[in-house]
């Protein structure tokens, strides 16, 4: 089983789910993204590395792993070009992760979960498998065709959205809702809330790139199967 870098965003963080995935063996490297800092610190865990601007971390947690730990810290200014989050991201592809896990990148702010879900993009552009992940959430992006396995799958449900423009010729076969040959569009809600109707859901397309969401209606638990590793 690949080992997993894992980015702890300053965003939604479920207690339990989180704690379960970072203590996980199949978690090898933490990065820690500005506020996600917070919740590291609290639970007495050491990341591998910490980013951010922390203008929304407390300056004694800060200093806490500056004077107190070898952990490597960079600070930008909080006038910056990209998010605390595609700041982590980029770091673990310069660090050569190729799976990575982002955690707290979802909640309140549906403007802070649009902006991290299109910097997945940096992570399939450089072909490293990135996930936005909540217990209720899996999210990330495809440039090609997947085979979705129901005792694997992350929920029930299944949505698919074209990233950047229309996607031709884009099929969905085994499911509830099946597609042949269809034209996906940014304009439309169709490809929403798909279920599995046969033991395997299979997502073809020749060319673009597409946002698939897995989702359920209550909380993962992370030991569950299905949860990605």
């Amino acid at each position: 089983m690949s080992k997993r870098t894992v980015i702890v965003s300053g965003g939604l963080l479920e207690e339990a789910f989180v704690l379960e995935i970072l203590k996980s063996e199949e978690t090898e490297f933490i990065v820690a993204a500005d506020r996600g800092l917070i919740f590291l610190y609290e639970h007495q865990i050491l990341p591998d590395y910490i980013v951010g601007d922390f203008d929304s971390t407390p300056e004694e947690v800060v200093s806490y792993y500056r004077n107190e730990t070898r952990v490597p810290i960079r600070k930008f200014n909080p006038v910056k070009d990209a998010s605390d989050t595609e700041i982590a991201l980029r770091l673990c592809l310069e660090l050569g992760r190729k799976h990575v896990l982002i955690l707290g990148a979802t909640g309140n702010r549906a403007d802070h979960l649009w902006a991290n879900v299109q910097a997945l993009n940096i992570a399939l552009d450089a072909g490293v498998d990135a996930r936005i992940l909540d217990s209720y959430n899996q999210i990330r992006l495809l440039d090609r065709g997947i085979t979705l396995r129901r005792e694997e799958a992350f929920g029930p449900y299944f949505s698919v959205f074209p990233l950047a423009g229309m996607v031709a010729d884009f099929n969905i076969l085994g499911a509830k809702y099946p597609l042949y040959h269809h034209l996906l569009t940014p304009h439309d809600s169709l490809c929403v809330s798909n279920e599995f109707a046969e033991d395997e859901v299979e997502i073809s397309f020749p060319l673009g790139e597409v946002i698939l969401m897995e989702t359920r209606d209550t909380p993962k638990i992370a030991g569950e199967r299905g949860v990605y590793s």
